[in-house]
């Protein structure tokens, strides 16, 4: 049973055992396409298992564009003051740091295998999630489903879109639940 208030709401759901045994890290993946709603519905999750007390992880490394910075803040602007934000390249840290919260909601995968060339993002995604299930805190992903447009022109695109669908693959085999939006509205299709 999904606690849905008190302290610790995250850390009781996750001690929960999974089918083969093991921890359940992975509460759920939101996926779909740009602006359809992923970010607000994976914040809406995360307050539900973690209130204020929710790690939120960026993948997305600002830099100098106004209108990546604009996106973040109003991004920030609707998240409960409470909440950490940490801003990573590497999910080693996210598993340091997610010990001290009730959720942790990591957006966006997509953002972190571009990062990466395709076997280093699925080696590492398969070790984030293996340990992932040893710590008692659930976790929340986004992702882009990249899948379902045309096929890239670019080499390194084929293999960019390659890659992202395989590590979505995965983080959905490890979600208790996975929830594809579309114009806005959340399809729950695991």
């Amino acid at each position: 049973m999904l606690p849905c208030r008190g302290e610790g709401r995250g850390r009781e759901w996750s001690a929960r055992r999974g089918d083969s045994g093991g921890a359940v890290a992975v509460r759920a993946l939101i996926i779909g396409g740009a602006r359809s709603g992923k970010s607000d519905l994976a914040e809406r999750l995360a307050t539900s298992l973690g209130g204020d007390r929710v790690l939120y992880v960026a993948t997305a490394l600002v830099g100098e564009d106004e209108d990546l910075r604009r996106r973040v803040r109003l991004h920030r602007e609707r998240r409960p003051s409470g909440w950490d934000t940490l801003e990573i390249g590497e999910l080693d840290e996210v598993l340091e740091a997610a010990e001290r919260w009730d959720a942790v909601l990591l957006d966006s995968l997509t953002l972190w295998v571009s990062a990466r060339n395709d076997e280093r993002a699925l080696a590492e995604f398969d070790w984030f999630l293996m340990s992932a299930g040893d710590l008692p805190v659930p976790f929340v992903l986004v992702s882009d489903e990249v899948g379902l447009g045309v096929v890239p022109e670019s080499e390194a695109g084929r293999r960019f879109r390659d890659a992202l669908g395989l590590v979505n693959q995965r983080a959905a085999a490890a979600a208790e639940e996975v929830h594809l939006c579309v114009a806005g509205v959340p399809v729950r299709i695991k």
